[in-house]
């Protein structure tokens, strides 16, 4: 041992011993460390919402919260210089609106918020309007998807308006068949606060046939709608807002009647793309046969008809691409004059969805796509109590069409309420109106939106960081 201890490299070694044992008991003895899960966003009842019904002039508008909120609160319909105030939720508001009006903005604060939703009809039976045509009161945002028709084949009209105390400077890109379309007039746009503004497109961009639309905000917020007049005997209807560019979309709420389907697809990025197409139907999910898929170049537009694959039949398509892709349907209607009427991309209902506008002819489209989906329905009429209500189950991979007939007191309109129970899948829906006449169907579509009652929001922590320079 004195050797050893003598040699250095002896005590080297001893030391090394030495360290090793105390080290290594600690590391034993030491208590197992705590798991920190990562905080989770947390769901907070809408408090206030704002939405602007464009170009009611000639149409009915529709506004409701529904029932089971409670709370002060009211909501303010401005129409024009006068100002009417709801109070009472479950209560249907509507009222058709003078020609040449202004649009009507629609707030709400407190319990009248929670699942605000509002909406604009009308219906013209000549001219080169002629149809029905609905689109669903639109909220401030920093910026908008639409896809449909370009302006060579239809009079396309952006509305916007700024609702906010401060300028919104605008711009927006269009995304054609033949590619991306550059123009000096889709930019430097600023509305003040307050303004609104109808921009016909043919006047900045005329060539494309099929467009994709994205419309940004670069300071400020506004809201975005797209009106579209396919001429004499071809109908009208607005372009609903299309959910934001992702590698999987689905389109909900294709009605079950007959007529022609187009499918328009935009790839806004860098990257060509193959899009994967499967139809959701009343007996199953389907990729359609000789239809399987379609490329879409970068930066681009492209249509595929699917008129013969799920013409006369209630779906949802299903759409899965390797690069984000935008996504919307042209559906239309039979008869001498036709009309036509557009869904597009949308989110599951996860949160519920409500429908201002239903009245005699009203269908629900509601898909399941990846697993069975329940859902209750609650129809609320313009007047006296609502009915009890109702359970509709979508069998996975599944769609389920649902004739809507006016309850008691919802002759003159009614209101839907949908909400997912617990244990549903994602269940994604469309509201078609469809009115016979002797010239041809007339009809609107409307994809069903996630209802503005409940947010979630990321969580806070007490941080002296948040305050400190």
């Amino acid at each position: 041992m004195r050797r050893l201890i003598e040699n250095r490299f002896g005590m080297l070694a001893l030391v090394l011993i030495a360290l090793a044992a105390v080290y290594g008991g600690a590391f034993v003895s030491r208590p197992a460390p705590v798991r920190v899960e990562q905080p989770k966003p947390v769901r907070a009842a809408v408090a206030s919402v704002s939405t602007v019904c464009p170009d009611p002039g000639g149409a009915t508008v529709s506004a409701v919260t529904p029932p089971g909120v409670e709370g002060p609160g009211e909501a303010t319909v401005l129409d024009g210089e006068k100002t009417v105030v709801l109070d009472q939720p479950g209560t249907l508001w509507q009222k058709s609106i003078a020609k040449g009006a202004d649009p009507v903005r629609i707030g709400a604060t407190g319990a009248m918020a929670s699942g605000l939703e509002a909406g604009r009809t009308s219906k013209e039976t000549s001219g080169a309007a002629r149809g029905l045509a609905g689109v669903r009161c639109v909220e401030p945002g920093a910026d908008a998807w639409f896809v449909g028709p370009g302006p060579a084949v239809a009079d396309l009209t952006l509305h916007l308006s700024n609702v906010e105390a401060a300028p919104a400077d605008v711009f927006f890109t269009v995304y054609a068949g033949e590619g991306l379309v550059v123009t000096d007039q889709a930019t430097g746009m600023v509305l003040k606060p307050g303004e609104h503004r109808a921009v016909k497109l043919r006047k900045v961009i005329t060539s494309p046939l099929v467009m994709g639309l994205h419309v940004e905000t670069s300071r400020g917020r506004v809201t975005a709608a797209v009106e579209a007049v396919l001429g004499q005997g071809k109908g009208a209807d607005w372009l609903p807002a299309a959910a934001a560019p992702d590698t999987q979309v689905v389109v909900p709420g294709v009605p079950g009647s007959a007529g022609r389907r187009v499918l328009y697809i935009t790839a806004p990025g860098e990257q060509d793309t193959v899009v994967q197409v499967r139809a959701v139907l009343k007996d199953g999910s389907y990729a359609l046969k000789g239809r399987e898929d379609v490329k879409v170049p970068a930066g681009s537009t492209t249509t595929m008809d699917l008129t013969t694959g799920v013409g006369g039949q209630p779906a949802a398509l299903l759409l899965t691409s390797e690069a984000p892709i935008v996504a919307g349907l042209e559906i239309t209607g039979t008869g001498t004059l036709q009309d036509v009427a557009y869904t597009a991309g949308a989110p599951a209902l996860d949160l519920g969805s409500v429908v201002a506008d239903a009245r005699k002819g009203t269908r629900l489209v509601l898909s399941a796509p990846f697993g069975a989906a329940t859902v209750r329905l609650q129809l609320l009429p313009k007047e006296g109590d609502p009915p009890p209500p109702t359970q509709v189950v979508v069998p996975a991979a599944r769609t389920k069409e649902i004739r809507l007939n006016p309850p008691p007191g919802g002759e003159k309109g009614f209101s839907v309420v949908l909400q997912p129970q617990p244990g549903s899948g994602p269940v994604y829906g469309g509201r078609v109106i469809e009115e016979n006449t002797s010239l041809g169907q007339l009809l609107t579509a409307q994809p069903l939106a996630v209802a503005r009652t409940w947010a979630l929001v990321p969580p806070t922590t007490d941080n002296p960081a948040a305050v400190l320079p």
